[in-house]
């Protein structure tokens, strides 16, 4: 007679479904100012960081996650925000201590760390490296004065600079600038000129990606004159060729990586991988063993969730299978090369000819190309990806 777990097995093997790789999204939700174009869950700091408390809070939420883990080993962790460069080396390291005793990190795991040009000290992050963190994500955003003033950022295009050497001393040989385009007032030749200045300090990771008006931030409510649609379709033309010169492929709608350096941890989102979301906000998506996908959220405010008379987890929900086309399409066709086909049914259990109809409309718009052996846009597709989408809804 089978065990449960052997038939749980059965049925998993028998759709096809696979249980896919895990990684771990850690949120640390204070920034010394927010941002008006910020529609992430940061909260303005105090003068105290109530830092050890929300570490011994982040591992008692792990603590309660880990019955999704299933005996998978973490592949890469992201320290999101907020300012995540705001904590302690030595909370930090904390805290990795507290992850690794609970669950077993892949022996090249992937570790990255935001942080932003205006909290950056050289000590901090030679320490950060030397806990094991080994990958940066600096927001930049601009190095033109004016456009950091209209962006509400605390830093300025010299700091920027001395932030991505102070990396490189620290000891961080795989390190990503964050930078906008389309902001207020800008011209294709300030894009291009923030471009180079980026370019120019030697990132492994360049995310170019285009300002927009989110629900919920200043902008929103009061929006700055953003450059007219031809500009913003010049620069976004230029800028990839420039990109491309100078060695920075483009694999995802907004990602740009130098020798072969991708962000591992966001590939694994665009692969509809899954990921344990710890931290205040902080999402997740998790599979079973048999095949049931979910995606669960923590509570949002830092207080309540320092809280201790309250749960950790603030909602769950399982995705259905009408919803799984559109969920799994919609991380996967903003990868340039797409996945395997066979990547579709080894994700949801679900087969490959559920997408055939829409699929056949999508390659006849010229939305996707007609490969049977890759799901993958066209260029056409990618940037008008919604539209694409449109024919995988439920």
């Amino acid at each position: 007679m089978k065990t449960a777990s052997q038939k749980t097995e059965a049925a998993s093997n028998a759709s096809g479904f696979q249980l896919p790789p895990l990684a771990a999204y850690i949120h640390i939700p204070w920034c010394v100012r927010k941002c008006p174009y910020c529609d992430f869950n940061s909260h303005a700091a105090g003068s105290e960081l109530p830092e050890e408390a929300y570490i011994d809070a982040l591992l008692a939420d792990l603590d309660h996650d880990l019955e999704h883990v299933h005996g998978r080993e973490l592949t890469s962790i992201f320290f999101g925000g907020g300012t995540p460069s705001l904590f302690s080396a030595n909370t930090i390291g904390r805290l990795l201590d507290g992850m690794e005793e609970r669950v077993h990190f892949a022996r090249d795991i992937e570790i990255t760390l935001e942080a932003n040009p205006g909290t950056f000290e050289q000590a901090k992050f030679a320490a950060y490296r030397q806990l094991g963190i080994n990958r940066l994500s600096i927001g930049v955003q601009s190095f033109q004065e004016a456009k950091l003033k209209a962006l509400g950022r605390i830093h300025n295009g010299d700091e920027a600079i001395r932030a991505a050497d102070m990396a490189r001393k620290a000891g961080f040989d795989n390190f990503n600038l964050d930078l906008m385009h389309g902001l207020p007032d800008q011209s294709l030749d300030d894009a291009l000129e923030d471009l180079r200045t980026a370019m120019d300090q030697g990132p492994t990771h360049l995310s170019w990606y285009q300002l927009t008006m989110e629900p919920n931030t200043v902008f929103w409510n009061q929006p700055p004159e953003l450059p007219e649609d031809d500009i913003l379709w010049d620069i976004q033309e230029a800028g990839q060729s420039l990109l491309a010169e100078n060695g920075y492929a483009q694999y995802e709608v907004s990602a740009y990586a130098r020798g072969g350096l991708r962000a591992r941890h966001n590939l694994n989102y665009w692969t509809f991988g899954d990921f344990l979301g710890i931290g205040a906000g902080a999402h997740a998506k998790l599979s079973s063993p048999e095949g049931r996908i979910i995606r669960t959220w923590k509570t949002r405010l830092p207080k309540d969730y320092l809280d201790s008379s309250k749960h950790f987890q603030a909602g769950e929900r399982a995705l259905t299978s009408d919803e799984l086309p559109f969920e799994f399409l919609m991380n996967v066709l903003r990868l340039t090369d797409g996945v395997p086909s066979t990547l579709f049914t080894q994700r949801t259990g679900l087969p490959l000819s559920l997408l055939a109809a829409a699929r056949s409309e999508a390659e006849a718009r010229n939305l996707m190309l007609a490969d049977p052996q890759r799901l993958v846009a066209t260029a056409e597709g990618q940037l008008f990806l919604n539209d694409l989408l449109q024919h995988f809804l439920p």
